[in-house]
């Protein structure tokens, strides 16, 4: 039976560090990404792509805002603008080197709670950095919260509730199974309020990371690969004892997660999202950057960092049908407050979410 692999892109794979978030530069970054992918499919597996949006609609927000003469949208259907610009560059890309259909780019909505406390504890990062000055006058202009991001400088930062549902889950199935490369869930998915009629829209930006988790848990993918900046997960990172991660067991990952190895802003939420998709029955997680992707598939220590269920893990029932439905609620999951912000530094840790508003934040 072939197997399938969900791949979490990161926004700042499309748009990098320093780039201003050109159209040729999205392009080109996209057929580098593309060319990883590619090998993917090449060593026999079926993917389906989930891609971040951070940089691009924070940028899109800001176009919105910046001219009087038409209304600005808000950030459910910026993330939906997204979706249909980001997806559209990928599945080119992809097509570019495996023919012209193979990609299909799908609008995903997904649900989530509206009591969910991320929605008073904004911790997604969007848009472009900004030294301190003027992110202190676009919040007091706009009323933005701003905060540090990676040591770059400040960012804005808005709520990103934890995914419970996909709704276009059959559809993404019946995709997989017909042999196409998917693109779903892209910058998250649109977040909507979850209940029976699903038509709330939520003003927020979902984490890739997260919603990528649920949808390889829901359509049983043996594998989540975790496209990063870094080839691998650092241990003691900064300091003269830092080690690389290469194969790992889902117990010593959550053991390294527990003694704070990985930061809460930064690596954090991807451990996180590997440990909870080899709980829910997974295969493999694994954390690398593009080069070493298809490589770190093949359990070569070369590779990337992997994470593989331990004993006490073997082998439990995958993801069932009957989680097809919009409502679905997660596995279990860590603080449902905690987002991963777009950067990938692993030295980033991101500011306490107990209150409103945490230390280094600005509003």
């Amino acid at each position: 039976m072939t197997k399938t692999a969900v791949v979490a892109l990161g926004g700042n794979a499309l748009t990098l560090p320093g780039q201003a978030g050109t159209c040729a530069e999205m392009v080109s970054n996209a057929a580098a990404m593309a060319a990883s992918i590619n090998e993917v499919i090449e060593a026999g597996w079926r993917v389906v792509i989930v891609h971040g949006n951070g940089p691009q609609v924070g940028n899109l927000a800001l176009q919105q805002e910046a001219s009087p003469l038409v209304p600005a949208q808000p950030l459910a259907m910026l993330g939906a603008m997204t979706q249909g610009q980001l997806g559209s560059i990928l599945a080119r890309a992809i097509d570019a080197l495996r023919g012209p259909g193979s990609t299909a780019a799908l609008i995903t909505h997904v649900t989530v709670d509206r009591a969910d406390p991320a929605f008073r504890s904004p911790t997604k990062p969007i848009g472009p950095f900004f030294d301190r000055a003027r992110a202190e006058q676009l919040a007091r202009d706009r009323g933005w919260v701003v905060r540090p991001d990676s040591g770059h400088g400040y960012r804005r930062v808005v709520a990103s509730p934890e995914p419970a549902g996909i709704v276009e889950i059959d559809a993404i199935r019946a995709l997989v199974n017909a042999g196409l490369l998917v693109i779903a869930a892209g910058g998250g998915g649109i977040p909507l309020t979850s209940g029976p009629e699903c038509r709330e829209f939520a003003d927020a930006v979902i984490d890739k990371d997260r919603a990528a988790r649920l949808l390889a848990t829901i359509i049983g993918a043996q594998a989540l690969l975790l496209v990063t900046a870094v080839d691998r997960v650092m241990l003691d990172f900064g300091t003269p004892r830092q080690s690389a991660l290469t194969t790992v067991t889902a117990d010593e990952a959550a053991r390294h997660l527990a003694e704070g190895q990985f930061p809460p802003g930064s690596m954090g939420p991807k451990i996180e999202a590997a440990l909870q998709f080899l709980a829910a029955g997974g295969d493999l997680a694994v954390i690398t950057s593009p080069r070493l992707l298809a490589q770190s598939l093949t359990g070569a220590d070369s590779g990337g960092t992997r994470i593989e269920p331990g004993p006490a893990q073997a082998s439990p029932a995958q993801a069932s049908p009957a989680q097809a439905s919009p409502a679905q609620a997660s596995p279990a999951q860590a603080s449902p407050a905690q987002a991963s912000p777009a950067q990938a530094s692993p030295a980033q840790a991101s500011p306490a979410q107990a209150s409103p508003a945490p230390a280094g934040y600005i509003r």
